[in-house]
This record gives structure tokens, C-alpha cells and sequence, in this order.
């Protein structure tokens, strides 16, 4: 287990990262038409500005640029950086501004800590494992963010941020990838609940208003991959949520030889599920 001042460090660099590759991502996102050139574009920036911020750690990288890489080159890896840095394509093509950038710290394959910031609403998340989960708002972009981990402290609010539930289950459900495979999922909650709203939510923004306690149940039964929901799901963990492979008790697993998610569901805090 790494000390905890190395940990302090790690994350205050993840936060700096997320908020420089923020500011690209923002940057093209507000001045250049969206269409694939562009994403592609967007991507490759945002990945470079993650890389260079994080190579003081002189920990790896897997992301989906090295998604090629071979199971035996990383299979062993004590630490490593699972990085998603543009969450919520389809979100930046339809510019409904819901995507994110994700970075977790993986430790022997379990993320100890994370930063998922969504540079349009200007809202960082992070969390440490066993530490809670956190968000600060009015971080704006920037190229040069001056954010020390103190400062990120004092102005950080403790998740959730609700202390209660709802008197109805919010069901939260893919903007850009709901399909019919979904749908049983939903009915299951409704024959249980009754009374249940469901919104649509681009990229994994949605475990961030799960972990705020804005929604309580998220299935998702298209694919995903390992850094789409890495840093994420400890957020949500720490908030007091939960994520499940669908339909059993067993939890997503990481750093696998295929880096492909099964399908899975996502449980907010308040959320009663037995």
C-alpha cells in the first residue's frame, strides 16, 4: 500500500491533469464544429495533456490509445493510471455537455483513488478509498491550475450531498445507448417501487448524480470498458452507492486480459436493494 502523502500527491496531479485536459477539451468544444475529425482531434489532445501531467508519477498509463497493448506488458502492474480522457463522446457530437474526463489510480488492480471532472458545469469529483467522495465546484478550466490539494479540501463538499432519499426512484438511463435489453432492468425496479422517473444522462457523469444522491439506480447493458467506469465507481463507492455486474452480487473487476465491462447496475446511496 503506498503512503498516504504519495497518495496526497498522486491525486492532487490528477486533479491538475483533469482541469488542463478540460481546458482543451472546452476549448475546442466552444470554437470548432463537432463532428469525428474533431472528436479525434479532442481526444488525442486531451490524452497527450493527461500523459505529460501525469509523467512525474512515473507510473503507466492504460487507456484506450494503448488498448492494444499486450496482457503479458501490463498484467503485473502493481500501480497504473486508468484514464478515460473524453468520457461521453456522442454528449461532446451532440454537444449536450455531458462528458467528462476520468482518471483512477489503480492499485494491484483496485482503485484507491480517482478524479472525474466535467469541465462544461465546472465540478471536479475525487475520492480515496476508505476516505469518502467529494466534489468542489466553480473549478473552470485552465491551463495552468494552481489547485493544491489543501485548497481542493477546504472548498469540497462530502457526498452525498442529499441526506435523504426521494419519495420516488429516479432511474437514470443512457442518453446515447439505451436499447431494448434495458428495459427489463427498469420494469423490475417499477414492479418493486411503483413509483419511479426515468431521465436520460450522457457519459458516466450519471455515477457522479448517483453518488450526489440525485438519482438512485442506473442499469447499463451496452459495452463499456475499463476506463469508462474506474474512477467512477469509487466515487460512487465512497458516496455510499454501490456497482454490480447485473442481475448478482459481484462487483466489476479490472486490469483483465479482455477490458471489456459485462453488463452492470448501478445502486445510489440511498437506494434499497436486498
Amino acid at each position: 500500500m503506498i503512503e498516504e502523502s504519495i497518495e496526497t500527491t498522486l491525486l492532487s496531479g490528477a486533479v491538475k491533469a483533469a482541469v488542463k485536459a478540460g481546458f482543451h477539451i472546452m476549448n475546442i468544444y466552444t470554437q470548432e464544429k463537432p463532428n469525428e475529425q474533431t472528436l479525434e482531434k479532442t481526444n488525442a489532445i486531451a490524452q497527450k495533456t493527461i500523459k505529460e501531467a501525469l509523467g512525474f508519477s512515473r507510473i503507466p498509463i492504460l487507456s484506450e490509445e494503448g488498448r492494444e497493448m499486450l496482457y503479458d506488458e501490463r498484467r503485473n502492474w502493481e500501480l497504473f493510471w486508468l484514464v478515460d480522457p473524453l468520457d461521453g463522446s456522442m454528449e461532446f457530437l451532440k454537444q449536450n455537455n455531458e462528458f467528462t474526463v476520468n482518471i483512477a489510480l489503480m492499485e494491484e488492480n483496485v482503485c484507491i483513488c480517482s478524479v472525474v471532472y466535467v469541465p462544461f458545469l465546472n465540478k471536479i469529483y475525487f475520492a480515496r478509498h476508505g476516505k469518502g467522495a467529494f466534489l468542489v465546484e466553480n473549478v473552470k478550466p485552465e491551463i495552468e491550475p494552481a489547485l493544491s490539494f489543501d485548497t481542493l479540501i477546504q472548498s469540497a463538499v462530502r457526498l452525498p450531498k442529499q441526506i435523504s432519499g426521494h419519495d420516488y426512484i429516479t432511474v437514470a438511463v443512457s442518453r446515447s445507448h439505451f436499447n431494448d435489453d434495458t428495459k427489463p432492468f427498469i420494469e423490475s425496479i417499477k414492479e418493486k417501487y411503483h413509483n419511479i422517473r426515468v431521465i436520460e444522462q450522457g457519459s458516466s457523469y450519471k455515477f457522479c448524480m448517483l453518488a450526489e444522491g440525485k438519482i438512485d439506480y442506473y442499469p447499463r447493458t451496452s459495452f463499456t470498458f475499463e476506463w469508462d467506469t474506474a474512477a467512477t465507481e469509487l466515487i460512487l463507492k465512497e458516496a455510499g452507492g454501490d456497482t454490480r455486474i447485473a442481475g448478482t452480487t459481484k462487483h466489476l473487476t479490472y486490469n483483465k486480459e479482455d477490458l471489456r465491462n459485462p453488463w452492470f447496475e448501478c445502486f445510489g446511496p440511498y437506494f434499497e436493494n436486498d
